[in-house]
């Protein structure tokens, strides 16, 4: 097992623990920037060092189309390629392929479809992306799984469902197959759409795998905050406490601390890089737009009770200043307060479950975010 607990919440499932990962353990549970292109956007490797980030996330659907394999291969791997020695945990690009392309046929061999950069058509086995991923010498690599939105028939949710475990078991024999010179390990995604006998019987099929870990995926889709804790409650409930359990696709405080509470150990979002692009900064207090006519003025740091290096040196009014000028410089600063905002809160959450006491944690850092006034 690659997933040490040392402690537990007495009245949640909340835990915190180690993940032993081939660049390094991993303090759980953690939030992992999304470096899409082989760069988490805005920010260096050596900012998101000194925030105390050893685990980030690739995609595989992107890399593979550029740079391409031949440039990862010739550099030695994705690390190596960016410059970056901790963990990289590669997502299997599926969920790419079927929200970017304009065209994708999924059959039982795999998926075709056509690049969102210039039309070139191609076909990804699962043995393709576990290859690919290998390539990349991935940490974590992700199996091959079939997305679905929200909304759909119960039918052609057990099909994806299906066919996700088939690719899940063509993957494990690839994986196990290859030449794991990086010892990356994989992991199945659970799907079953918003059904909750399907995300069991999902459950079900892909733990006779006995892979090292399990992604929770088709939630935070665009559904209600109700059914997505819901459904997160069923899906979670699903794993053994001795996997990692991941959930992709999360980033907000609110949908972090319901994830933690659920023993959630692993999430991943842009939401924190990308609002940061787009004049959004966290605070204590809720979101701060730092474009507005009601910070011109303000020169207050974004977060008074935050210690970024963005908090002590530079003023809510100098932010929208760079925004409205358009300088890269903004979407830089800001892109350094996010992500050091949601590593503090990770911080606070270990704490909170080491010193049995996360429930309390929540409700009243949730009291204060969700309120009203600043």
């Amino acid at each position: 097992m690659i997933l040490t607990i040392h402690h537990k919440d007495p009245d949640t499932r909340a835990r915190a623990g180690t993940l032993n990962l081939p660049h390094g353990s991993v303090e759980t549970p953690v939030f992992m920037p999304v470096g899409t292109n082989a760069t988490v956007k805005a920010i260096t490797s050596e900012q998101l060092e000194a925030l105390g980030v050893n685990l980030i996330l690739g995609n595989t659907y992107h890399l593979f189309l550029r740079p391409g394999l031949e440039v990862l291969e010739r550099c030695g791997g994705l690390h190596s390629f960016m410059s970056w020695p901790h963990n990289i945990l590669t997502d299997s690009g599926g969920y790419q392929v079927f929200s970017l392309a304009p065209f994708c046929k999924v059959e039982e061999q795999g998926v075709a479809f056509k690049s969102h950069i210039d039309g070139s058509r191609f076909q990804l086995t699962p043995e393709d992306v576990i290859d690919i991923q290998n390539v990349m010498g991935s940490d974590v690599l992700m199996a091959l799984d079939v997305c679905t939105p929200p909304g759909i028939g119960e039918e052609e949710a057990r099909t994806a469902l299906e066919l996700t475990t088939v690719w899940a078991k063509r993957s494990k024999t690839r994986w196990q197959q290859s030449d794991r010179s990086t010892e990356g390990h994989l992991f199945g995604i659970i799907q079953g759409n918003f059904f909750a006998h399907l995300r069991k019987q999902s459950a079900e099929q892909l733990l006779e795998l006995d892979l090292p870990g399990y992604a929770i995926g088709g939630l935070s889709v665009g559904e209600g905050f109700t059914v997505f804790q819901e459904y997160l409650g069923v899906s979670a409930g699903l794993i053994p406490d001795t996997y990692p359990r991941y959930l992709m696709g999360v980033g907000t405080p609110e949908y972090i601390l319901e994830a933690v509470e659920q023993g959630i150990d692993l999430f991943d979002c842009v939401f924190p890089t990308r609002t940061a692009r787009n004049s959004q900064a966290f605070t204590s207090l809720g979101l701060l737009s730092l474009k507005t006519e009601a910070v011109k003025l303000d020169l207050l740091p974004i977060d008074p009770e935050c210690s970024c290096s963005t908090c002590r040196r530079y003023s809510r009014a100098y932010l929208r200043h760079l925004f409205k000028t358009k300088e890269i410089l903004a979407a830089m600063l800001t892109t350094q307060h996010n992500l050091a905002f949601i590593q503090s809160l990770i911080v606070s959450i270990r704490q909170a479950i080491r010193d049995r006491r996360f429930r309390q944690f929540k409700n009243e850092y949730l009291r204060r975010y969700t309120g009203s006034g600043r």
